[in-house]
């Protein structure tokens, strides 16, 4: 995909000339042979030709041609892509019925198939000046279409026929052939149309209320090798209540201790009630005994279990949700401090998204209000379900307004920690040029699209963006109804409008 330059353009220019130097050969040859003088070279640069874009439902025709001249050999380039697709007609005939505007008999001109994939090359010859209009039909098995061209003229000789100007190039040059080689390009018509009204903010992702969860040591102690290395790693999914690590207590610090005397009541309580069951089974101790001793049981078990450890003193750390691990920071055999962070624990099927919403248009947004963004490094586009809270008071740095919006997650693509690019609608129908999502890049900061004015010729617009809806953009100004706007492959005509090499290859005509 390469530009085409000021070189190109010269070549092309010069090869109009060529042909009006044809034209006016073969004019002084038919004056010699009837023994007149060949006609002057007209001064004022060469004689200009012409080049027209016209779009149906199906075909967009792009044709150049030299100036029109009685008796010259006018060689057209008529380059035609299926709509459908935007690549080249690659079979199929097209005929060229020129029907001069005065009545007579038209001139008309059949190609059976194109000289180059989407290029066809007809040479009508004229015999009478005048205004002529064409009719392209187009008979091939990717299109069936009429193309209407009006008004076109022809000159009795080429003095008559104007001048091409010293004009500078304009615009930005992506020839047909590039066109048809870059995959994903397309157009499309800008339109009138009205979206919901929004404005642009900056937001992140956060975990939501009940759904993150820091595990801590619950006391000092060292890291159990064997269960580390069961233990679930990062974006692994847990259950609540799974075991993540074992530890073994500390004895000399509080927690370590306290265990340590839980388990040395557990097992008095232990050996109390085998002893009041052995009382009771030779009439020793009445039955009331057992009783007292099984519930002091009980209880030493349940303060043990309370400590999160076992029988054996070792103290299980769990998960108090049932989520993703975010983070792991055990290493097998390590010494751990009583409270220190061990895993994070996230369910990420609903987050919320913090939009900070700028303090002069806080007013607009209202517990009706929804949002469409898109995370950093992704283009796809989301919704917000609903709103969960609208601050009160405005950040004396920023000057900006908390929102929480609530967002699903179900397939875990919004990461928690991604900052997010938010359209906050406002609940109000805003009017302008509908124009595709896709036709919107970004360039310092500021919209930009590329205007297609004709058909190897581009425009960079900077555009006022008033609002989005789902893959449509609304603009207030930069692009008109009616205007071609490149809706795919935007990004490659943006790279020609930068480039400055010259191509390898020029129109195969």
């Amino acid at each position: 995909m390469i530009p085409m330059t000021r070189d190109i353009l010269q070549r092309r220019r010069a090869t109009r000339f060529l042909i009006a130097c044809a034209s006016l050969a073969a004019l002084a040859a038919c004056a010699r042979d009837k023994g007149a003088e060949a006609p002057a070279t007209p001064e004022g640069g060469e004689p200009a030709g012409g080049a027209i874009t016209l779009w149906t439902d199906s075909t967009e025709l792009f044709m150049e041609h030299p100036a029109l001249i009685v008796g010259a050999p006018d060689k057209f380039a008529v380059h035609l892509t299926d709509l459908t697709d935007f690549a080249p007609l690659r079979s199929g005939r097209i005929t060229l019925t020129f029907r001069p505007q005065g009545g007579g008999a038209p001139v008309v001109v059949v190609q059976e198939t194109p000289r180059a994939p989407g290029i066809y090359g007809p040479a009508p010859t004229f015999t009478a000046a005048g205004t002529y209009d064409l009719t392209i039909l187009v008979d091939s098995p990717q299109a069936k279409d009429s193309i209407s061209v009006p008004g076109l003229r022809v000159y009795a000789t080429a003095a008559e026929a104007p001048r091409e100007g010293d004009g500078g190039d304009s615009g930005i040059s992506f020839l047909k052939e590039q066109q048809w080689k870059t995959p994903g390009f397309a157009t499309a018509f800008a339109r009138k149309g009205d979206v919901a009204g929004s404005f642009e903010a900056s937001g992140v992702i956060e975990p939501q209320a009940g759904r993150w969860a820091q595990v801590s040591a619950p006391v000092g102690g060292l890291v159990d090798a064997a269960g580390v290395a069961t233990s679930p790693v990062p974006g692994q999914r847990v259950s609540r209540g799974q075991v993540l690590a074992t530890l073994t207590p500390s004895l000399g610090e509080g927690g370590g201790a306290a265990i340590a005397e839980a388990r040395a009541r557990l097992r008095e309580a232990e050996d109390e009630y085998e002893r009041a069951k052995r009382l009771l089974a030779v009439e020793a101790v009445p039955e009331r005994r057992v009783h007292e001793a099984e519930i002091r049981l009980t209880a030493a078990r349940e303060a043990l279990a309370g400590y999160g450890a076992d029988v054996g003193g070792r103290v299980t750390v769990t998960s108090p949700i049932a989520g993703v691990v975010a983070e792991r920071r055990v290493t097998p055999g390590s010494r751990v401090e009583g409270g220190a962070p061990l895993f994070t624990i996230v369910d990420p099927s609903v987050v919320w998204l913090r939009v900070n919403v700028p303090a002069a248009m806080a007013p607009q947004v209202s517990r009706s209000a929804g949002v469409d963004f898109e995370v950093e490094g992704s283009t796809r586009r989301y919704t917000a379900r609903r709103v969960v809270s609208i601050g009160s008071v405005i950040d004396s740095m920023s000057r900006t307004v908390p929102v929480l919006f609530e967002v699903a997650n179900g397939d875990g693509s919004i990461k928690v920690g991604a900052n997010a690019r938010v359209a906050v609608r406002t609940g109000q129908r805003e009017r302008g040029v509908a124009i595709a999502a896709a036709a919107v890049l970004e360039e310092d900061g500021r919209p930009i699209a590329f205007v297609q004015p004709e058909g190897e010729t581009f425009e960079r617009r900077e555009l006022v963006v008033v609002g989005r809806e789902g893959d449509v953009i609304l603009v207030r100004a930069g692009v008109k109804a009616g205007e071609r706007v490149v809706t795919g492959a935007a990004y490659q005509v943006r790279l020609a409008s930068l480039s400055t090499s010259v191509p390898a290859h020029g129109h195969e005509h």
